[in-house]
Order: C-alpha cells, then sequence, then structure tokens
C-alpha cells in the first residue's frame, strides 16, 4: 500500500484510473472492510487502482476546535495496518483545513475527486456527506455521475444480526467495558500500545501479583473503562510502540503473546494511587520498564470493587485469576 500526504502528491504519481471511497474510517470495523473489500472487487473489474481519501486532523476538530476532545479506536499507525491488510493499494492522508470546508459540494467533486484523483467509480456509504456545510449527499453524486463521467455505488448499511455497525457504537461499548459487543464489531480482538511506567509496587510487595503500570502515548486513543479484564499482552523485544499490531498473530518482531488480567480505574482500596492503568502478566518475570507492549482486551470480568482489607482483594484476585485463565484457555 502506497501512502501519501496530500491530494496533490498522489495527483503527482502518475495514476489515471481509479476506484475511490472516502471518510475517516475509525476502527475499519466491519462495515468498513464491506466497503473495502467492494471497493478492491472493482478496481479489480475496471482494471483501476483503489483508492482511500481521508482527512488528518479529524474535519470536526478544526470545525469545532473548542467542542469536546475527541477519542479514537485507531491511532493512525494501527489505521494503517489494517487498511493494508484489508488490501487497499493507495491511502491518501490530506491536511483537512478550514479553506477545505468552504469548498462547495460539486467543486469537490469536480476539481478534486475527478480532476486529481481521476476517478471512474465512487464507492459510498449512504449516510455519507460532504463538501461546504456537508451539502453533498448520495443523491447529488448519482446526479452528477453521468454529467461528469464516473460511476457511483451506494453501500447499504452493514448489520450484524438486527444492528447496524459503526463507529460510535463501537466507542460507547468500549467505554462501557463491553469488549464482547465491541470485538464483535470491529471483527478483531481491541488493543491498546503503551509504556510500562514505574508505580507504587505493592502489586506484588503486598498482594502476590506484581503488575505493569501502563502509560498509552497517543492521548486520543480509547481507554475501556474502569473495570477488571482478561487480556493477552505481547511483548516487543524493541523499546518501541508496536504500531499497527491488529490481530493476535505473532509477526516478524519475534513477538510473543501472554495471558494477563488487567485493571483500570482508582484502585479504591489503596489509597492515594489515583486513576491508573494496570497489567498483570501470567507467568512472566521480568523487568520491562520503559519497554512498550500491546494489551489485546479480551472480556471484561467485573466491575472495581472497594475491599475491607489487602487480604479480601488477595482472595478477589485469586479469584479473578481462575475465572481469567478459563475464559482464555
Amino acid at each position: 500500500m502506497k501512502i501519501y500526504n496530500s491530494i496533490d502528491e498522489f495527483a503527482a504519481s502518475g495514476v489515471k484510473k481509479t476506484i475511490v471511497t472516502t471518510g475517516t474510517f475509525d476502527g475499519v470495523h466491519l462495515g468498513h472492510q464491506t466497503i473495502l473489500k467492494r471497493l478492491n472487487e472493482l478496481s479489480v473489474k475496471q482494471d483501476a487502482e483503489s483508492v482511500l481519501l481521508t482527512f488528518s486532523p479529524h474535519p470536526r476538530t478544526v470545525l469545532f476546535p473548542d467542542g469536546e476532545p475527541m477519542h479514537f479506536l485507531s491511532t493512525f499507525p494501527e489505521k494503517q495496518a489494517l487498511l493494508k491488510e484489508a488490501g487497499i493499494k493507495h491511502l491518501i492522508i490530506h491536511p483537512f483545513t478550514l479553506e477545505l470546508a468552504k469548498v462547495s459540494a460539486y467543486n469537490y467533486v469536480r476539481d478534486i475527486l475527478i480532476g486529481k484523483l481521476h476517478v471512474k467509480g465512487l464507492v459510498i456509504g449512504h449516510d455519507h456527506r460532504f463538501g461546504r456545510n456537508r451539502e453533498g449527499s448520495i443523491k447529488e453524486l448519482k446526479e452528477w455521475a453521468p454529467v461528469l463521467g464516473f460511476d457511483v455505488e451506494e453501500l447499504v448499511p452493514f448489520k450484524l444480526g438486527d444492528t447496524t455497525i459503526s463507529s460510535s457504537k463501537i466507542r460507547r461499548a468500549i467505554a462501557g467495558g463491553d469488549m464482547e459487543i465491541a470485538n464483535s464489531y470491529l471483527g478483531y480482538t481491541y488493543s491498546i500500545h503503551a509504556k510500562v511506567v514505574h508505580g507504587l509496587n505493592l502489586g506484588g510487595k503486598e498482594l502476590g501479583y506484581p503488575t505493569a503500570n501502563l502509560e498509552v502515548e497517543d492521548q486520543n486513543k480509547i481507554i475501556p473503562g474502569d473495570g477488571i479484564y482478561a487480556v493477552y499482552v505481547q511483548l516487543s523485544e524493541q523499546s518501541s510502540v508496536i504500531s499497527g499490531q491488529s490481530s493476535l498473530t505473532t509477526d516478524n518482531r519475534q513477538l510473543t503473546t501472554y495471558k494477563g488480567m488487567m485493571s483500570i480505574g482508582f484502585n479504591p482500596t489503596v489509597e492515594g494511587k489515583g486513576r491508573s492503568m494496570e497489567v498483570h502478566i501470567f507467568d512472566f518475570d521480568a523487568n520491562i520498564y520503559d519497554k512498550h507492549l500491546t494489551v489485546f482486551f479480551y472480556k471484561k470480568i467485573r466491575n472495581e470493587e472497594k475491599f475491607d482489607s489487602i487480604a479480601a482483594l488477595k482472595k478477589q484476585l485469586d479469584n479473578d485469576k481462575e475465572v481469567t485463565l478459563k475464559l482464555l484457555a
């Protein structure tokens, strides 16, 4: 997959016949994967190049800079890995600006999609909006297609059972700790990449469950809601972020996968700890401070609780371990 940092950079590449889709594609979930599969099918059928046009930063952060901070299912390295896995030939990450936001829907199609991307076919979701004030829709695309000389294919919403899948629904599921729903909608196991930092070192000393305290470096990445989770953990031999690892596989970086249990929250039994993310890795004993790892969230096993004593907490952790190992067997 070739990656371009602007529309003009792609225009200079010499590609003259494309099948294009456009959008944020946060998480590259099952609905997105359906669009990308159809994009690839049409590109092969029409002897054209498959292209995804997306924007950075997210348009909403430019149009509403004072709005609530946005959090995403995938970082850009993760998204790129997922798109490459989907078989896309060209990824354009174009800077989104206020000037671009002022371009009319028609001029966007005529001057950018046709003029610079050389679109012969568009594959678009039913609710896609574009252009100044989001004035353009599938209706306008179907009207302009015969005039401007391109085909447009509208894809119906992707459903799992009776539920239409969307990135916003997956974000809500993760925020609520419902990893089973989130993973089923994504089509893969949700993960975070993090650096191991120093904590209070109470897990090993007092509880017999040493933990790696984690710090997520991309603050826009969604963190699952507070609770205790059954997880898989992959460690890298390198002290760099494992970027773009979208599934539980071992690649050429010699990743080793472990089972573990993850705590997210305020640790109410131990005063003064504040909110933290900690993972206990089963059958593992090594110094990994300042290293990076990836945590894959399989299932939430319980909410956070405050216990009357450290002994009571230790007993619960023993039970959590038993439950986790059964789930991950």
